[in-house]
């Protein structure tokens, strides 16, 4: 199989692909196209029918699995495909393991980091939530361990979300260490929690896509309400507390236009935020940089970064 990762300008590729997304369009001329996301487990490439009503071009929905014929070409920096020929494929022609992004790290060590930061948190009123949490309901950490962290920004593959939060604790982890002023206790519970909402806000693999919820709420409101629901079950949970650890889940995107209902108030949700962006970018970088494979010239200007990209040149 021609992996997503493995394409390069100017080949013709002949492959069953994901369609994670396909919409119709017209051109500035008025000519109608379809505009498709394809995927498999190493990533996603834009692709475009040109002449939808050409003979070659069957029926198939966003979700099949299709059977592609066409031509890699760049555009604005990113690869894309120039669909040719097209059909859905029959069972048997594909192995959906082949489809779905998963984490490179194991789901069983990532497991046993997080129990171990559970354990590490010596507030009684905390470690009982993050128990009730992670360890007593099993139904929502299965769900939580292969659940991804984003639709397609950072680490939007099966294990992304588990992925995310480790890298959030480690990160909070060393700032308390460094910095008297924070709270650790409070600050490891926001960052194993501060994502959780993201197991409504997003829908399961294949489909990967916002849930009503996600449209309506989004996953910090999520989030909250979550572990609001938690500590009302906690006998003698400080008030104080729990409206710092909510305060710490709603503020964590930083600023009220990424979505955070209040800015941060206090040190250990500058901390949370700072840890949050700081995983979430790297990430991003991690994953921009090794979809261009070998590639070592400029990559084109990210959206994100807001920057023209390329890797390091070699020493």
């Amino acid at each position: 199989m021609k992996f997503i990762n493995e394409l390069n300008e100017g080949e013709r590729v002949g492959e069953i692909y994901l369609c994670k997304q396909k919409q119709a369009a017209v051109t500035k001329n008025g000519k109608p196209y379809e505009s498709l996301i394809l995927q498999d487990r190493t990533g996603v490439v834009d692709a475009k029918i040109w002449d939808p009503n050409s003979q070659g071009i069957d029926e198939f929905s966003a979700m099949d699995y299709i059977a592609i014929v066409g031509d890699v070409n760049s555009f604005a920096g990113a690869l894309q495909i120039s669909i040719k020929r097209v059909r859905k494929a029959k069972d048997g022609e594909y192995n959906a393991a082949d489809y779905l992004p998963v984490s490179e790290n194991s789901v069983d060590e990532m497991t046993s980091k997080l129990l171990d930061y559970i354990r590490s948190v010596k507030n009684p009123y905390l470690s009982q939530l993050l128990t009730r949490l992670f360890i007593e309901d099993k139904e929502f950490f299965e769900v939580f361990k292969n659940h991804s962290a984003a639709k397609t920004v950072h680490h939007g593959f099966v294990g992304g979300l588990l992925e995310h939060t480790i890298g959030v604790a480690r990160l909070c982890d060393f700032y308390a260490s460094a910095y008297q002023v924070l709270n650790r206790d409070l600050l490891i519970t926001a960052a194993l929690c501060h994502d959780i909402g993201k197991t409504r806000e997003l829908s399961a693999f294949p489909l990967n896509d916002y849930t009503d919820d996600g449209q309506l709420l989004g996953h910090i409101v999520i989030g909250t309400e979550i572990i609001h629901d938690i500590i009302r079950e906690i006998p003698g949970f400080p008030d104080v507390l729990a409206s710092e650890l909510k305060h710490c889940i709603l503020s964590h995107h930083g600023e009220l236009e990424y979505g955070s209902p209040k800015k941060p108030a206090l040190a250990e949700a500058v901390a949370l935020n700072l840890a949050d962006n700081t995983d979430a970018r790297m990430e991003t970088l991690t994953e921009v940089f090794g979809s261009a494979g070998a590639k070592k010239d400029w990559l084109g200007y990210n959206r994100l970064f807001e920057s023209n990209l390329r890797k390091t040149g070699e020493v």
